[in-house]
């Protein structure tokens, strides 16, 4: 078992359930409309059902208080590695407190902190992902600095860390992650969304042998990029795609979907987003 890949078979992974109560900060979240709390609730259990019928352990962490929606996005406040949880320093300010709130929900269950991010830095899980057990891709934007890809490189010795420049795309007040762009599929094979991604990134892809399902630009803003490696080629992803599907069917995946319009739609965060893989098999699917 590791957690230093991006599409190895998922074996545990930590989620947060939205708040029961209505959203009073979702405005100040930057949402698109307040979710509502019942819908929400039903579409996230379905979601922790079909990670656990895809073999997986859900371990729920405390919901996401009604100021702070943000919150059931779990990938953002740490990042995994095999030795264990580097505790990140969000760029955007009103998601501060999330960081402590993951690491206590991950030590509960046996899993420690290796180190934290650390003003001036600042850093994002949806910047970073494993390319392979020794590669970490960080983008670089409003969500996460030189500094704090410094800070997480200095934390795991053995690890090529690689940074890329990301684009201004709609400003700061708009939510573009490195992840925003790109999504592994398997070892070999990736989603992108290539017009927001780095040329050198494209470039890396192609030189490590990582084919890629190009996301058409119609499918870009509904998250056609934000898809989640249940096992090689096994993706999990936002219904309502149907030309992404289709092209990841193309090329041998198997996709499976999941109702989001309260806990994906209305606050721009898809299945990624939604969880934070703890453990997956390093070998490929069985």
């Amino acid at each position: 078992m590791s957690i230093q890949s991006g599409s190895g078979p998922l074996r545990r992974v930590y989620v947060r359930p939205p708040a029961a109560t209505p959203a009073t900060g979702w405005r100040a979240a930057g949402w698109h409309e307040a979710p509502d709390p019942g819908r929400a609730a039903d579409e996230h259990a379905a979601l922790r059902s079909m990670l656990e019928e895809a073999g997986a352990e859900v371990v729920i962490g405390r919901p996401a208080g009604p100021e702070h929606p943000d919150a059931i996005y779990a990938y953002d406040p740490v990042l995994l590695a095999s030795a264990g949880a580097i505790v990140v320093r969000p760029g955007k300010p009103g998601r501060r407190g999330e960081p402590a709130e993951v690491a206590a929900d991950l030590s509960a269950v046996g899993i420690g902190t290796i180190g934290r991010v650390v003003a001036p830095g600042i850093a994002e899980g949806g910047d970073m992902f494993w390319l392979d057990d020794t590669t970490l891709l960080i983008g670089l934007g409003y969500r996460t600095n030189r500094d704090g890809a410094r800070q997480i490189d200095a934390l795991l010795p053995g690890v090529e860390v690689l940074t890329f420049d990301l684009p201004h795309h709609l400003g700061p007040d708009r939510c573009l992650h490195l992840m925003s762009g790109v999504s592994p599929l398997a070892e070999d094979l990736a989603i992108v969304f290539p017009p927001i991604l780095p040329a050198r990134l494209l470039q890396l892809l192609a030189e490590r042998g990582v084919r890629w399902v190009e996301v058409p630009p119609e499918e870009f803003d509904s998250m056609g990029p934000n898809v989640l490696a249940l096992a090689p080629r096994v993706a999990l992803a936002l219904d309502g795609n149907p030309e992404t599907r289709r092209r990841m069917e193309a090329m041998g995946v198997e996709v499976k979907t999941y109702e989001g319009r309260e806990i994906s739609r209305k606050g721009d965060g898809g299945p990624t987003c939604l969880t934070r893989p703890l453990e997956r098999d390093l070998g490929r699917r069985a």
